[in-house]
């Protein structure tokens, strides 16, 4: 039997009774980060990583049981013994090692191996198994240095400014959006944030975390704040009501999808910014190679078309079914195998 097993609830540790990133409720589930579809609601017992704590707190209720610890702490269940190490996707987000009479096996979760800033930079963990995503598992996906892309970004920015239009950037509220807010220029104009957003930075500040100055966006603003500012919000508000206020203005989007042709024109944006918080193609297979891991299991993504470049190389790599959504939910579509 596997040390660990994909099952209708998730990823699951008969010997330790416990779940990992389970989508179904559960009696007890170790969570990867903040995220929906890897923390979700339902369950009686979580443990997380100590910055995930309030964010998952936040999002799931203190109904719950919640417990945390940080990195490198090895907890001891019915003789198994877990540990969480850097993922560098967002703040707190960790990946899970677990070990048993000499077998080690690491789950991912997501994971970037680029240094944002705020989360604790990825830590490549020695392995037999390691649980891998492949979001962006195609040689079509390789990013720029963040420093580029921030250019890129403050550059439009000033541009719009100059015209007297606001900048519209969209990025997803938790993780995205925060890491956009520390890469702005903030001499070029005022910054407002999408409530949604706000929320979650409040939840974040709180735990200590220091994040650049903003604005929350009121119903009572008057337009002609918006002028010359630049304004985050999570991609379901670029095509909603909300935005009418902030005319005239320039629409962004930063995410990994910006690399396929045609996302930015079926979006109606103006610019896209390729700015993803999960590994692009080179990250993958060097994320994959620091393991030393023989054995690699691919669960969301270009999974089977990963795979089998992983298999031509020397690896035993097969896939599994689940419930993880990678960055589809900032473009509002689906591109990857099912």
């Amino acid at each position: 039997m596997n040390l660990l097993e994909f099952t209708e609830k998730g990823i699951y540790c008969e010997k330790a009774d416990i779940y990992i990133d389970a989508w179904k409720p559960v009696d007890k589930v170790i969570v990867t980060h903040g995220h929906s579809d890897h923390a979700r609601w339902g369950s009686k017992h979580y443990l997380c990583h100590t910055d995930s704590d309030p964010i998952i707190r936040w999002r799931l209720g203190d109904d719950n049981t919640i417990e945390s610890i940080g990195y490198d702490k090895p907890l001891m269940i019915n003789g198994v013994k877990f540990s969480f190490h850097p993922a560098g996707h967002i703040i707190g987000s960790a990946q899970v090692k677990v070990e048993y009479k000499g077998e080690t096996w690491v789950v991912s979760g997501d994971y970037k191996l680029e240094n944002d800033g705020l989360s604790t930079p990825f830590e490549p963990i020695t392995c037999d198994v390691f649980i891998t995503e492949s979001t962006f598992g195609l040689p079509v996906y390789k990013w720029k240095a963040q420093e580029s892309v921030f250019a890129e970004i403050n550059q439009w920015w000033q541009n719009n400014a100059n015209e007297g239009k606001a900048s519209l950037l969209t990025g997803y509220s938790l993780g995205k959006a925060q890491r956009l807010l520390q890469g702005l220029n903030i001499a070029i104009g005022p910054v407002f944030v999408h409530g949604a957003i706000d929320n979650i930075n409040q939840v974040i500040a709180s735990n200590g975390i220091k994040l650049k100055p903003y604005q929350r966006v009121n119903a009572d603003m008057k337009k002609d704040a918006f002028r010359k500012a630049l304004i985050l919000a999570p991609p379901s508000a670029a095509n909603s009501p909300w935005v009418r206020r902030f005319q005239p203005l320039s629409l962004g989007i930063a995410s990994g999808w910006m690399s396929l042709r045609g996302t930015r024109r079926r979006r109606a944006a103006d610019r896209g910014f390729i700015l993803s918080d999960h590994a692009d193609w080179d990250g993958l297979n060097q994320a994959i190679q620091a393991t030393n891991a023989e054995r690699i299991i691919i669960t969301h993504g270009y999974r089977s078309i990963f795979a089998r470049w992983l298999n031509e190389n020397g690896y035993q790599a097969t896939v599994e079914n689940t419930q993880f959504e990678g960055e589809l939910s900032e473009i509002g579509e689906s591109t990857l195998e099912s």
